[in-house]
């Protein structure tokens, strides 16, 4: 039995799948990723990446940060793929129960999923830090500097995870749920290298952990099945 045919057959006998998901889930919708050779870790700015993107970064530099967040992080144009697509089928059908997530891009939503746990936020959701007034995307994308609330005055912040913030604590408990109760757990397009996120496959008791991902990850030993090859082409070929 090939690994396609294994998976077909695991997603076909089970009514309890969690798919948990990285930046490799939406780079076949055109958006970048943040570790791979054409990543955005890898293009050149005057800061790297991960001190733009810093809670410090935010406070310190807001301007710059919005800058960049404006021109790298809203991928306004992009669709969802053929594995968004299945994904959020594959919920309709009542056999996947949920979606994990660490990308902030909200497509998995775009796509039809309705229990999706944004680990990392949403740059869909943006908020007053003064009184929390939430605004969309398109408030952010089409102000110029610092935005602020047309009500109070106060900060626009992006309702994303930003480096030195933590994880929201109900969207992880309702992940690690998830991922617990799961009988068939499929984790792909994701390096499972940032942590707090990729520990969370720890807590999957099961045995049908699937890793779907273009390259070697460091739990590839401890996965009952592993594909190296593109997610929306394997995702794509499920029969529902």
């Amino acid at each position: 039995m090939s690994p396609q045919e294994q998976l077909q057959q695991w997603i076909t006998q089970s009514n309890n799948i969690v798919f948990f998901g990285g930046a490799g889930v939406s780079t076949e919708s055109g958006i970048p990723d943040f570790r791979s050779v054409d990543g955005i870790y890898n293009q050149k700015y005057s800061e790297p990446p991960e001190t733009i993107l810093s809670h410090t970064y935010f406070i310190r530099r807001t301007e710059e940060f919005y800058r960049f967040y404006r021109d790298k992080m809203l991928c306004l144009d992009a669709q969802p793929n053929a594995a968004h697509l299945k994904l959020a089928e594959l919920e309709r059908a009542g056999t996947l129960k949920a979606v994990v997530t660490q990308n902030i891009d909200g497509l998995h939503q775009k796509a039809g999923s309705q229990v999706v746990y944004e680990l990392h936020g949403s740059v869909h959701r943006n908020y007053c830090t003064q009184c929390r007034t939430f605004y969309g995307v398109d408030f952010i994308a089409q102000s110029q500097g610092v935005p602020r609330c047309p009500s109070c005055g106060g900060l626009v912040k992006p309702d994303v995870v930003l480096y030195e913030e933590g994880l929201d604590q109900d969207t992880v408990e309702g992940a690690v749920r998830a991922i617990a109760q799961a009988e068939v757990l499929i984790v792909g397009g994701t390096s499972l290298v940032v942590y707090p996120a990729a520990g969370m496959i720890r807590y999957y008791l099961g045995n049908k952990l699937v890793l779907i991902n273009r390259d070697p990850t460091p739990y590839d030993g401890e996965a009952d099945l592993v594909i190296h090859e593109s997610l929306g082409r394997v995702l794509g070929g499920i029969e529902v």
